[in-house]
């Protein structure tokens, strides 16, 4: 994805990869939501929520910001284990939650982004250094890596996991098929 460098650009391709990867999920039924296997064992409702604790990470990092708080979970420095740790932590707090619940959660943490990111300034937003837990990343680096780019990641992923289910259900019929 290319780097952006305006809020409004930023803006676009956060509301674009949504779009997109909701276009997607509109294709599956409540069954196929909740069916594990789409990266690893989880569904697309593990992803949902997924996605959705990465974007309240953000905000979390945004508003330690302005109130000058010490960061639980530090983004900079993070080692692939430490995320791969984080990660299955998610999992498990989410992979017992209803769908509904998971879906709700994802549509109104969405909003929440699109505020934040519309009340940040530009200059926020862009300057190197500006804030000393985004290391030599821009915050912008940060809201993308959480949203635009996280959200074509988990579009990526289901589009693939949909295309090898049909296969092997193409499989399965052929088989039953032929017998």
């Amino acid at each position: 994805m290319t780097r952006q460098t305006s809020k409004a650009q930023l803006l676009k391709d956060i509301q674009t990869e949504r779009r997109r990867l909701e276009k997607n999920l509109s294709k599956l039924s409540a069954g196929e939501l909740i069916e594990p296997g789409v990266t690893g064992s989880w569904s697309v409702k593990d992803l949902l929520a997924h996605l959705t604790a990465w974007e309240q990470l953000f905000l979390h990092w945004c508003s330690i910001n302005e109130g000058a708080l010490t960061c639980e979970i530090p983004p900079v420095g993070m080692s692939r284990h430490a995320m791969a740790v984080l990660n299955e932590a998610i999992f498990e707090r989410n992979r017992d939650r209803p769908l509904e619940e998971v879906a709700a959660e994802f549509t109104a943490s969405f909003l929440q982004i699109q505020a934040a990111i519309q009340n940040i300034s530009e200059e926020d937003l862009f300057a190197h250094g500006r804030f000393p837990w985004t290391g030599n990343l821009t915050l912008a680096d940060y809201a993308a890596g959480n949203t635009c780019n996280h959200y074509a990641w988990a579009n990526a992923q289901i589009r693939k996991w949909i295309s090898c289910s049909r296969s092997q259900h193409r499989n399965a019929s052929v088989k039953s098929e032929g017998r």
